[in-house]
């Protein structure tokens, strides 16, 4: 019986030490992901999934068109959007 309660016991740790240093880390990643994609506005310069560049000129539900070139407009899902583009010359008047 002392045998199984300690099987039981490491199963149960491991089990823990699994959700800590997988699912946990992943769900938080993808809820950071969300609120990126949930707060795209027009005017955003921003970079796709497939390292295309370009500013937000139009944006829907779950479509947005992005201008990557002067007269040059791409249609694509908001799901494409892998990061925005910090402007630095913002960030830093925001600091001040």
């Amino acid at each position: 019986m002392e045998g199984l309660a300690i099987n039981v016991t490491l199963l149960v740790v491991l089990v823990g030490l699994m959700y800590f240093t997988v699912v946990r880390p992943q769900q938080k990643m993808r809820k950071e992901r969300q609120e990126m994609l949930d707060n795209l506005k027009v005017g955003d310069k921003i970079v796709t999934i497939g390292g295309i560049y370009g500013k937000i000129t139009t944006l829907k539900e779950d479509v947005m068109q992005l201008e990557v070139a002067p007269n040059m407009v791409l249609k694509m899902q908001r799901a494409a959007v892998s990061f925005v583009e910090v402007d630095e010359k913002k960030e830093k008047q925001k600091e001040k």
